[in-house]
Parts: structure tokens; C-alpha cells; sequence
């Protein structure tokens, strides 16, 4: 009797960076994300890079990356659209609504997803959750605001704190800061994202619910699951 091991996290990001590609439209420009998994499918792009005319990438790291392996990269104001952009998520619900932002790329993810005419979103199976909020919620900020927007936060119970990086505030590819906000539950993503979007100060939080996921491939104990939203 033989046991099969169980794939570690890192095998499942590689599985679904591989399955992304079957979404990528041959002779166009495909929309690529930020993270450890968006970084298994920009390898997995490598591979068939003749076949695309490049890529719009939402991070400086994705697009060293993509420039580094030879897939040339476009400014997203050289396009006027993109038939897919794929990209991981800090948590995904079931009606495909995300919480981004992890990786400090919210505000780019969220202009090449406005792009595209489909959102591949690509995750293992931890990022399902059945109501947003578990994962800090990511908000880019002016950094002049940032405490007005902390306690706007407090007064809806969440706990903001600024996002750092060896010992001072994360700056953005933006030049911004980024709050990181705990103990929400976010049942109406449509509605907190809209309501958040207003308040002077945020450029972009980390909901993605206008912009949500058309697709997504989870990675999980038996293989790649697809979900259509």
C-alpha cells in the first residue's frame, strides 16, 4: 500500500501558477498580479512567452521578474483593455469577492483588474474563507491621513496599525503607507468597499469586490479545483 505525501503549500502555488496559463489569450497582452503564487505563473509564463505580446504587470517586483525572464512589459496606460489578469489573493469568499494587499500592491492590482475583462483569481485552499475580514485588511493611505483613517477604522471596531518595514513605515511603489486593519467582518464587501473608497485620504482598500474574481483556481489536496463566479 502506497502513501501519497501530502503537497505542501508551495507545490499547490506551483500547480495553480501552471493552471493559469489555459486563461492567457495567445497574441495579446495578459494582466499579471504580485505575490509568491502570481510568481509560479510568471514562470509558468516563461515558458510560453512567444506565444503572448507581453504582459501589464501591477508591482515593480512582478515586472523585474517578467522583464528578467524575457516577456516584455507594457505601461497599463498603453492599453485600453485585457481579456484576463490573473492574480492571487489574501482571502477569497464564495461569491468570489477578495481581500489584496498583502504584498502592498493593492492600488496597481486594483487598476490592471479594471482593465481586464476577467479576474483568474489563483490561490491554495487556505485563502477560502466564508466572510472576509480574518486576514488584516491592507489599505493604501496618504500618509497625512493615516491616523484620521485609523481611528474612523476604530470607531467601526476594526484595529488599524501602520504597516512597517525594518523598523519604518512601508512606503508603497506609490509613495504611500499602508494600514493594516484587524477584527472586521466584512459581510457586504460591495458596500464596506464603496463606503471606504469615500473616506478623504484612502487611495485604494484592499476589497475587491467591484473588482472581484470571474474564476478561481484553488489549489487543494486533490489537485486544482475551478470555481466560476
Amino acid at each position: 500500500m502506497t502513501t501519497t505525501t501530502p503537497l505542501t503549500q508551495d507545490e499547490l502555488k506551483t500547480l495553480v501558477g501552471q493552471a493559469a496559463l489555459q486563461y492567457v489569450v495567445p497574441g495579446e497582452i495578459v494582466g499579471v498580479g504580485t505575490g509568491s503564487t502570481v510568481n509560479k505563473f510568471i514562470d509558468a509564463l516563461a515558458g510560453t512567452k512567444d506565444q503572448i505580446k507581453g504582459a501589464v504587470s501591477s508591482s515593480v517586483a512582478s515586472t523585474e521578474r517578467l522583464k528578467a525572464l524575457g516577456i516584455a512589459v507594457f505601461d497599463a496606460n498603453e492599453v485600453s483593455s485585457l481579456s484576463v489578469y490573473i492574480d492571487g489573493a489574501d482571502e477569497i469568499d464564495g461569491q468570489g469577492h477578495m481581500v489584496k494587499g498583502g504584498g502592498a500592491a493593492l492600488t496597481r492590482e486594483k487598476i490592471v483588474a479594471a482593465l481586464a475583462e476577467r479576474f483568474v483569481c489563483i490561490a491554495d485552499e487556505s485563502k477560502l474563507v466564508k466572510a472576509l475580514g480574518q486576514f488584516p485588511l491592507p489599505v493604501e493611505v496618504i500618509p497625512m491621513a493615516a491616523n484620521h483613517i485609523a481611528r474612523r477604522f476604530a470607531a467601526m471596531g476594526g484595529q488599524a496599525s501602520l504597516r512597517l518595514k525594518d523598523g519604518q513605515p512601508l512606503v508603497t511603489d506609490n509613495g504611500q503607507h499602508i494600514l493594516d486593519v484587524k477584527d472586521l467582518s466584512i459581510t457586504d464587501p460591495l458596500a464596506f468597499e464603496s463606503e471606504i473608497n469615500q473616506w478623504p485620504g484612502v487611495v485604494t482598500v484592499g476589497v475587491f469586490a467591484h473588482q472581484k474574481a470571474s474564476v478561481c483556481l484553488l489549489g487543494t489536496a486533490q489537485g486544482v479545483k475551478t470555481i466560476t463566479y
